[in-house]
């Protein structure tokens, strides 16, 4: 059985939480998610928290059910707390401007790049380098996150381009003569 797996997700007081034979939902303050199923996974509640076994001993069957409690777990905390992602901009002339679901970006190209957000995903401009990405959906926010990362992403030499705010980049030594 899966390390992770052994551990139960525990359901805070305002989240509500539907099992179905192939299908969770969950809801919260934030909004609400779901989740197909496999069989390979059994789901039982207990109270105010989720178990997960593996249905048989087989290696799938076992490595899936650590994967369906990480996955549930990023749900529930996604309708309590929310996700967040923030990416800076490193260069001269670098900027992002949010205008409701479109994020546009001056990276140095020819031409500004409009990046629409998807439903469930809120972007903020603190300041012209600093994009901050919220919703619910882990993996949506860092899908998000990585797309508007490959516009440019971080150069080696200057450091330049659109980067994690907890991203490390390591600067290369230029050539010498």
């Amino acid at each position: 059985m899966s390390r992770v797996a052994k551990n139960p997700v525990a359901i805070p007081a305002k989240v509500e939480v539907a099992l179905t034979a192939n299908n969770i939902a969950v809801s919260g303050p934030l909004g609400k998610l779901n989740q197909p199923l496999t069989d390979a996974v059994k789901l039982a509640r207990e109270g105010d928290s989720i178990t997960f076994v593996a249905s048989n001993d087989s290696q799938h069957s076992r490595a899936m059910s650590g994967t369906v409690r990480a996955l549930v777990a990023n749900m529930v905390q996604g309708v309590s707390q929310g996700f967040s992602r923030k990416l800076t901009l490193v260069g001269v002339g670098y900027k992002a401007q949010a205008q409701g679901t479109t994020l546009n970006l001056d990276l140095g190209y020819s031409h500004p790049i409009k990046h629409k957000m998807p439903a469930g995903v809120t972007v903020q401009t603190p300041s012209q380098t600093e994009v901050v990405l919220t919703g619910v959906d882990k993996q949506v926010i860092g899908q998000v996150a990585a797309q508007i990362r490959a516009y440019r992403a971080p150069e080696p030499y200057k450091g330049k381009g659109v980067r994690y705010a907890d991203e490390v980049v390591i600067i290369k030594e230029t050539k010498k003569k």
